[in-house]
């Protein structure tokens, strides 16, 4: 056999794969979208050659090119005016057998093909990128043309023209050079797929084909097929190193979760949830499922299950309303507050855990870094990667400030902006934000206010639809189930009781249950309502504290929402309503109250204060400007005397809450033993 036939082989094999139907339709597709590549199955091609398919893994760089030279030829067949104006057809090939592991990755696969799965964290703009450069030689004016391979733009090695042979110089000519869009992007092992102790690893993957640019953006979970290249870095005036650094020439790229629907269910897994969700007690039987090794805490559980669900989002032409519920647990130390977040992050669809000791606000939402080659990226943080997902974030409470900031826009307006280094961005972060914190004392004070018992800022504080007390209160027929059920799970190592749901299963009901979009019926609106306008009027009165404001009513809506998609209804029933009331109120109960007045008071969360407080600091104010009318100055003494007379605030009270006031910065002492109204 001659080396002709042999080297014409592979291509008329490709050639006779292109011609089945399925193919022939999908070069008529291309012309007609004018596009420049073809995707192929890889299990197509498996069935059909499986020898060419091993090949192609083991030496994609020949036969690539031979696969491309065969479908130019059978465009040309088909549609040859289309073939004359594109001149090559780049070959794609999605879904290989095997995906190979990031870890795994090495020496051994360089120049083979693989497939890889990941998160990208950063991408750079795309820029145009030289395959073919023209030069003018100086002296003569003969253009020659340079196929361009590597990093840096190579010149011709002397003039083409025979009578001149002259070895520069050339001048680039840019427009009779052949350019291509080529993009950098970084993926990194999924969080789900890291072994625990071990730092994520990532690879750069050079994308230089036009139907692959800007395809993914920071944040995705994609697979890409590729070609693992290794290359030396160079130092200056050393020449190359000896260690490699791997990289991969994709050949093709699929986003795979730019919606978490994307969690597959088989068709008898979807008989199961559909089955699961005609149960009339399915959101018990969900309770019953979230974190079973955890004893108790019913309540909470309920929550983190409308959390997970989440309600729908609405977009308005003038503003948006955020569709997915925020929850803070606070709780004394050891009461499981870790492991609920752990959990909930390995059964949300996209979860991320982080806890706040090691967290900065970059890390949180976007951080602007430095290339090599000069200029900015933007790399995703966690709110970004678990866009439409759950972030779970533990110890909130013990975040430096400044980082916690970054997470108010995120959680109201669901999106992070930058403004760093010329970059300004506003990236999407529809993340629900479970979050838990210790008390600022150590335990919880139950007559302290929840402000003054969590080291967290208002304005974080009022952005949680539902927060929860995990107190650790002694009590002897509860301690006694909950030491039972902590033994038994040591001495069995199962878990006692076998949820109702397993995990995989729950996951995916979740997914599935995110496609339905129940709407209010009438009752359940007028059940909202009616709780809401009569917890208004309550503070109607002068006097009583304001008991609830619109954010909980938004918040009301989204558990009602929840709950209805939990049962896959479309409809948002009364009992929907009812269920969202009594969590919403126990939420109320538990952080809401004002210590002194025994009366709800939502203005605890909204500015950190009860009115109670408001009220009494209302007093002393009032008393000090009514004597520093008299006297110009306040002596300390004298206002003590006033208040304990006409006000009846106590001496030991009123010492606080000139202290409070002083710390505010509303007073201020000029000498010792005097006061003054700023």
């Amino acid at each position: 056999m001659t080396e002709e036939a042999l080297v014409a082989d592979p291509q008329e094999r490709f050639q006779d794969f292109f011609k089945s139907d399925k193919y022939r339709q999908r070069f008529s597709e291309m012309a007609i979208a004018s596009k420049t590549s073809l995707v192929v199955d890889f299990g197509d091609l498996l069935s059909t050659d499986s020898a060419l398919a091993e090949d192609i893994i083991e030496r994609p760089d020949q036969y690539l090119e031979h696969a491309n030279r065969a479908a130019l030829a059978q465009l040309q067949i088909q549609e040859p005016e289309y073939a004359e104006e594109i001149e090559k057809v780049s070959v794609q090939f999605k879904n290989l057998p095997v995906t190979m592991s990031l870890r795994k990755l090495g020496s051994d696969h360089i120049g083979t093909l693989v497939m890889l799965q990941g998160i990208v964290v950063r991408a750079t703009p795309a820029r145009p990128m030289v395959t073919r450069g023209a030069f003018r030689c100086r002296r003569c004016g003969t253009v020659a043309y340079v196929d361009q391979t590597t990093p840096f733009l190579r010149d011709p090695a002397q003039c083409t023209d025979p009578a001149c042979r002259r070895i520069g110089p050339f001048d680039f000519l840019q427009e009779q050079s052949t350019f291509i869009d080529s993009q950098e992007i970084r993926i990194q092992e999924r969080p789900e797929d890291l072994p625990p102790g071990q730092l994520p690893r990532w690879i750069n993957i050079k994308l230089t084909e036009r139907d692959l640019v800007d395809v993914a953006r920071p944040g995705d979970d994609i697979s890409v097929v590729g070609v693992v290249r290794a290359v030396a870095p160079t130092l200056p005036r050393v020449g190359k190193l000896r260690v490699f650094h791997l990289h991969l020439d994709a050949n093709f790229v699929d986003v795979l979760s730019k919606e978490h629907e994307a969690v597959l269910t088989t068709p008898e897994e979807e008989k199961q949830i559909l089955e699961l969700a005609r149960d009339p007690w399915i959101h018990r039987k969900i309770i019953r499922s979230i974190a079973p090794s955890i004893y108790g805490y019913d309540h909470v559980k309920e929550a983190i299950m409308y959390l997970l669900f989440g309600g729908i989002p609405k977009q308005f032409p003038d503003i948006n309303i955020r569709g997915e519920m925020n929850a803070l647990l606070i709780g004394d130390p050891g009461t499981a507050k870790s492991q609920l977040l752990q959990y909930v992050a390995r059964i949300a669809p996209r979860g991320l855990y982080t806890s706040g000791r090691g967290t900065t606000a970059a890390g949180l939402t976007a951080a602007v870094l430095r290339e090599r080659q000069g200029g900015m990226t933007l790399e995703a943080g966690a709110l970004v990667l678990a866009d439409k997902g759950v972030a779970c974030i533990d110890e909130i409470d013990k975040m430096r400030p400044e980082d916690r900031v970054a997470i108010h826009e995120a959680m109201e307006q669901h999106t992070v902006s930058v403004a760093k280094g010329g970059i300004v961005a506003t990236l999407n972060a529809r993340a629900a934000i479970l979050a838990a914190g210790n008390p600022a004392l150590g335990r919880y004070e139950p007559y302290r206010t929840v402000a003054e018992n969590i080291a967290l800022p208002v304005t974080i504080l009022s952005r949680f639809d539902l927060i929860f007390v995990m107190r650790d209160v002694p009590e002897k027929e509860l301690d006694a189930k909950m030491t039972d059920h902590i033994l038994r799970l040591h001495r069995t190592g199962a878990v006692p009781v076998e949820p109702p749901i397993p995990a995989d299963l729950l996951r995916k009901y979740v997914s599935y249950a995110k496609s339905f979009k129940p709407v209010l019926t009438d009752e359940a609106l007028s059940r909202l309502r009616d709780f809401y306008l009569t917890m208004r009027s309550a503070s109607e009165t002068e006097g009583t504290p304001i008991a609830i404001t619109a954010r909980q009513l938004e918040s009301l809506v989204r558990v009602a929402e929840a709950r209805a998609r939990i049962a896959l209804r479309k409809e948002i029933l009364a009992e929907d309503a009812e269920a969202a009331v009594a969590i919403m109120k126990r939420s109320l109960e538990e952080v809401g109250i004002d210590v002194s007045s025994q009366k709800v008071d939502i203005d605890l969360i909204m500015t950190g204060k009860p009115k109670s407080l408001r009220d009494k600091l209302g007093v002393v104010l009032g008393a000090i400007v009514s004597l520093e009318k008299e006297t110009g100055m306040v002596e300390k003494k004298a206002l003590l005397e006033k208040l304990e007379t006409e006000y009846d605030v106590t001496g030991s009270e009123a010492e606080r809450l000139i202290g409070q006031l002083l710390k505010e910065g509303t007073i201020y002492s000029p000498r010792e033993g005097y006061l003054k109204k700023t």
